[in-house]
């Protein structure tokens, strides 16, 4: 046991968390040169693309070090994104040590101060290592600077390496053995192994990586799923080492996989503990928390003959992905198709684009909305995220919405438009903090809601992209939310009702009332588009009529003719105009839900 080291890797995002475990793996030999591609550990089409990763991924290797004696490494590759924190969590629980990747030249950003405390919280020993340093702006003692001062590490242990070089990358290797700890535990103790991941195959069924805490695990053994309550016996387990090999026990430190005839990833919980079905242990591991959604949005098919195919996709993505939930919805314009949860707007932005690649399926999908408490005047509460089950405004008494704390980093020249963007977005209360010269770290709190749509793009641009975002949910607040329905032709369209601020319903209303202006075609009658909160109309576009020149085959003659023509025309247009129903192709809906801002 005394040679297992069990670490991690976490990082801001694109700080080369990726890059370095790829260069960790070609100098433990994990692949041959021929097998070897960039971004080992990312195995979806969609990570390598975008140069994140999405889930952790684990590997086994195996590593001299240089007094001789033969080491096992347990590397986990961790997301850098705030919305899959929770993947984060888990693998910091199956680790005794981190590597702590800072880049050279950005220095500390707001995720690497977020991933630092979820490391104490868990109390991992971390090393720190600083990446990039081949770049021209790289400024290695700065940023030893910062990793003193920001994050209270010891910045002469920091090991400056070049994961694209391949420069440094010994002396990351036997840092891991000589910083990091072994871990701790006892063989003989009755099991316990915590689930930190789940893939699925489609020959075998679900393939658990687990983390041994306690005991030894052997196939045909009878396990017990502590949260889930469930039993199943493995038939196989082992280390994965790109291809999975088989092993005849794991033993109390150990990091590998389990197949036990699991079926879907929804039969289990990730972050849940194994014991022995005929020697359970006392309590589960500490630490447990299921993935919280907190964006949810409605999913629609182009086609309604794509509906099947929507049910099979998302059923078959639930496998892998446990975060996702979803339920049956309707809409009276789109048809039916589900209501999806997400972990946030990244989460929702890969779950479209693996459902458009992997399934060829067209979407529309609702725009992005939080989970609100409603307190009834008749006592009662309710949870609503769906504008369709908005109660009617007289029976509420009072609603609250989420509130997140926000940490952002910044160079001191962008602090003015930074706090008028919190503002913007309703920020309650802001502090700031200095972190080093020229440099500074301001909180906010403010509402989840007001982040979804252009927080995060407005703070790049307004910092030219040097300006990092990091947030925490904190509690629910009072707030005066309404639901704004959009009526064309005054019938309202449900697919387009949104959940807003009073204060800015106006604004968004006005948005999508002009982009259905522009994406609706016209027709013989006037057709008005109209925002309304209630009974009450607060934005309001026309789409002009087609005008059929009826007076074209007159020629000379008296001008009350033309008059008549002209009268005719006009009742003809209004009884048009009562009795016509307007076409909304499905463009329109797109245009709206997909360009919605502020």
């Amino acid at each position: 046991m005394k040679h297992i080291r069990n670490f991690c890797i976490i990082a801001h995002i694109d700080h080369g968390k990726s890059t370095l475990a790829d260069r960790l793996i070609q100098s433990c030999g994990g692949v041959t040169q021929r097998e070897f591609h960039d971004q080992m550990l990312d195995s979806m089409d969609i990570e390598r693309e975008r140069g994140i990763t999405i889930k952790s991924n684990t590997v086994t290797l195996n590593y001299t070090a240089k007094d001789g004696e033969a080491y096992q490494l347990n590397l986990i590759d961790t997301p850098g994104h705030v919305d899959f924190s929770h993947e984060v969590r888990r693998s910091l629980m199956a680790c005794e040590g981190a590597l702590m990747v800072v880049d050279a030249s950005q220095g500390v950003e707001a995720q690497t101060v977020a991933n630092l405390y979820l490391a104490l919280e868990y109390d991992l020993e971390l090393l720190p290592v600083i990446n990039k340093i081949d770049l021209p702006a790289a400024d290695v003692d700065r940023v030893r600077g910062e990793i003193d001062e920001d994050l209270g590490l010891d910045p002469f242990v920091a090991i400056p390496v070049s994961a694209k070089t391949g420069q440094g990358i010994e002396d990351v290797l036997e840092g891991i053995v000589t910083n990091l700890p072994a871990p701790q535990g006892d063989p003989k103790a009755p099991l316990k192994a915590l689930v930190f991941d789940a893939f699925f195959d489609k020959y075998r069924g679900v393939i658990l990586q687990c983390r041994v805490m306690e005991g030894t695990l052997k196939p045909k053994d009878d396990i017990h799923f502590m949260h889930a309550d469930r039993d199943f016996t493995v038939d196989e387990l082992g280390y994965n080492q790109f291809k999975l090999v088989p092993k005849k026990e794991l033993t109390a430190g150990e990091v590998g996989y389990i197949v036990a005839g699991v079926k879907t990833v929804q039969d289990i919980e990730i972050g849940d503990t194994i014991t022995l079905a005929d020697r359970p242990a006392n309590e589960p591991i500490p630490g447990y928390q299921p993935a919280r959604q907190v964006v949810f949005s409605s999913v629609y098919p182009m086609s309604t003959d794509e509906y099947q195919d929507l049910t099979k996709a998302l059923e078959k993505l639930s496998i892998n992905d446990a975060a996702l939930t979803f339920e049956k919805d309707s809409s009276a314009a789109l048809g039916f198709g589900y209501r999806c949860g997400f972990l946030g707007l990244l989460h929702l932005d890969v779950v479209q684009e693996r459902l458009q690649r992997e399934f060829d399926i067209g979407l529309v999908i609702s725009a992005p909305s939080v989970q609100y408490k409603i307190k009834l005047k008749d006592g009662t509460t309710q949870d609503v995220d769906n504008p369709t089950y908005w109660p009617d405004p007289s029976t509420i008494d009072s609603v609250s919405e989420p509130y997140i704390k926000a940490q952002i980093l910044i160079p001191e020249e962008y602090v003015g438009p930074v706090m008028e963007l919190c503002r913007e977005h309703r920020s309650e209360s802001q502090t700031m903090n200095y972190l080093s010269a020229g440099r500074l770290e301001v909180t906010s709190e403010m509402p989840l809601g007001e982040v979804l749509f252009d927080f995060y793009g407005k703070l790049k641009m307004i910092t030219r992209g040097y300006g990092s975002f990091d947030y925490v949910p904190i509690e629910y607040r009072k707030t005066d939310i309404v639901k704004v329905d959009i009526l064309v032709n005054k019938e309202p369209v449900d697919a387009l009702a949104y959940l807003v601020h009073r204060d800015k319903s106006r604004a968004r209303a006005m948005h999508y009332c002009e982009q259905l202006a522009e994406a609706i075609p016209r027709h013989q009658f006037k057709i008005p588009i109209q925002g309304a909160i209630g009974g009450t109309v607060i934005a309001r576009t026309t789409i002009a009529p087609y005008r059929k020149d009826v007076t074209a085959k007159l020629y000379g003659g008296d001008v009350s003719r033309k008059k008549k023509l002209l009268e005719k025309q006009k009742k003809g247009k209004a009884k048009m105009k009562q009795f016509g129903s307007v076409n909304i192709p499905q463009k329109a809906f797109i245009s709206v839900l997909r360009t919605d801002k502020d």
